[in-house]
């Protein structure tokens, strides 16, 4: 087989295989049908998305142990709970909440750079159930909801909305969502599950001790 045409067969399975099996999974990690389904904040503002993606994962905290996690994250701030070394200057993400990053108001910027000047920006929230962060052009929008499953269980639900602008240069971070946000977004959520149900159980134990 010629080289072209083994490198062009190669390319082609790879991309069936990307568009039939692994973008599929990777839009809805986590996700059953109804979350889905279910309407999320700021879903209105990204018309026609070229990348709509629900990630879900249950975590064993009540939402106001899961919430101060999610309103601590960025660079130069908690950290995103993911790589470090990739998306956090190489500095740990925060294992405890921290109470200088505990307050945010509609407007203020969710740190992606080194300078703490660019990335999203709070469009709006509801303590202990949701946050919405968008990139103020109405291109992308990033949502977190906390919904909680009986007394015990919580799930977090996370879902991000890109339009793809072909000729902008901001195409270039959209195609590393693309093929890359997954990734990042599993440990995230893992981390985030891991924090909040560390917390509640050292409040549960902290509880116990007091009687």
């Amino acid at each position: 087989m010629q080289p072209i045409v083994l490198s062009v067969s190669i390319l082609l399975v790879l991309t069936l295989f990307y568009f039939a099996l692994f973008r599929p999974w990777q839009l809805r990690w986590g996700a059953t049908d109804d979350e889905i389904r279910c309407s999320m904040p700021g879903d209105d503002i990204v018309g026609k998305p070229s990348f709509n993606a629900t990630r879900t994962v249950s975590i064993k905290a009540p939402a106001e142990n899961i919430y101060p996690w999610i309103v601590q994250m960025g660079v130069g701030r908690a950290g995103w709970y993911s790589y470090d070394l990739l998306d956090n200057l190489g500095r740990p993400s925060a294992e405890v909440i921290l109470p200088a990053h505990q307050t945010i108001q509609v407007g203020d910027v969710v740190p992606m750079s080194p300078d703490g000047k660019q990335g999203m920006w709070v469009k709006d929230f509801k303590d202990n159930e949701w946050m919405l962060w968008w990139d103020k052009k109405g291109d992308s929008t990033w949502a977190w909801g906390i919904y909680s499953e009986g007394e015990v269980y919580c799930r977090l639900v996370t879902r991000v909305r890109v339009k793809y602008r072909w000729l902008s240069p901001a195409i270039l971070f959209n195609l590393l969502i693309e093929f890359f946000d997954i990734w990042m977004m599993i440990k995230c959520m893992k981390g985030i599950k891991r924090r909040a149900e560390t917390l509640s159980l050292a409040k549960q134990v902290a509880g116990y001790n007091a009687f």
